[in-house]
């Protein structure tokens, strides 16, 4: 998907003309998906660089000019560029980067310029945001009507990623979690063959694809009665995503919106057990613009799509993770994952 407009925006912008080498925004920008291929935006025009493998698809690509180069694409870049040029200094590695100061380019080191464009959503791109949402939704339904207790978490990792291409989804936005037990007792803990054991928590985290957009959603299981700190740990958790959620909002700032679901938890007494992040963009990649961070200055815009994720971690117990999908909208958030969030049980 690529709106009207996204490489005029960027051009405006711009102070020197930009090479985006970040296939993610590349693809944002243009809709062309190239592991192998730049694209330089100037005021004056678009040029699209890939080699003979993407030659066709690149010239069915609208507004831009396609220059075929080798499959080294920066020593074909250090062939057809010259002057002064910015680059994404967050993708571009340092070899590429001297293989262009080697053909005197001037090389001007710029950081989130694309990014800036993708962390606010068109509707388009949120309709599509929301089918994958839903689609992770359902999956999440049928999957807490599974036997857990005596199957491994891997066992159990598969049937949810076969859950989601059932229903749709085009590929998995990241590697499914599925951690039970003391497993689960890191954020992003990776099952393996562990058996789930009757009385644990499982902490199940998956995403859908669709279209080129991802979902997130995390929920955490009950197989069975559980000790009674992990019960609590759950309706603290529970109660400061929903705080969480209420705060995300036009004009909050990212650390602020954190900070409404940790110090809730930290008075309860398990500050030392949520370690990361509240959440975090989700669009194109399943990690984006704008952070909820302990230290994110962010300001929330309608049209961001951001997770809201808090957890407590206990050591050699259990975890517990509650995570939705939400759009900041002028006025009520937009929650766009929809499974039950109080405390299933399941066998």
């Amino acid at each position: 998907m690529s709106g009207d407009g996204r490489v005029e925006r960027l051009g405006a912008s711009l102070e020197e003309p930009l090479l985006v080498t970040n296939p993610a925004n590349l693809r944002y920008l243009t809709g062309f998906d190239s592991s192998n291929a730049a694209l330089l935006v100037a005021r004056d025009g678009v040029r699209l660089f890939a080699d003979f493998r993407y030659a066709v698809a690149g010239r069915a690509v609208p507004g831009v000019e396609f220059v075929e180069t080798e499959r080294a694409l920066f020593a074909g870049l250090a062939r057809h560029l010259s002057g002064r040029i910015a680059f994404e200094s967050d993708h571009l590695t340092y070899a590429s980067y001297e293989m262009l100061h080697a053909a005197g380019i001037e090389l001007v080191a710029r950081s989130g310029l694309v990014e800036a464009l993708r962390a606010v959503k068109e509707e388009a791109e949120l309709e599509t945001i929301r089918r994958a949402a839903a689609i992770t939704s359902e999956a999440f339904a049928g999957f807490s009507r599974e036997r857990f207790v005596g199957r491994t978490e891997r066992e159990l990792t598969w049937r949810m990623e076969e859950l989601l291409h059932e229903l749709g989804a085009q590929g998995t936005a990241f590697p499914t979690i599925v951690a039970a037990g003391a497993t689960g007792s890191t954020p992003h803990a990776r099952g393996g063959d562990r058996e789930v054991e009757a009385g644990a928590t499982v902490v199940v985290d998956a995403g859908a694809i669709l279209d080129g957009y991802c979902s997130d959603c995390t929920r955490t299981f009950a197989t069975g009665p559980l000790p009674d700190t992990l019960k609590e740990a759950y309706t603290v958790c529970l109660g400061a995503q929903l705080a969480a959620l209420d705060a995300v909002r036009p004009g909050a700032v990212g650390r602020e919106v954190d900070a409404v679901a940790r110090d809730r938890i930290a008075e309860a007494g398990f500050g030392e057990a949520f370690g990361h992040g509240l959440g975090h963009g989700v669009g194109v990649v399943v990690q984006e613009e704008p952070r909820l961070t302990q230290t994110s200055e962010q300001v929330l815009e309608p049209g961001n799509v951001v997770t809201v994720e808090p957890g407590i971690y206990l050591e050699g117990l259990g975890g517990i993770r509650i995570e939705d999908l939400v759009v900041v909208r002028d006025g009520e958030p937009e929650i766009l994952t929809s499974f039950a969030k109080d405390l299933v049980s399941v066998e």
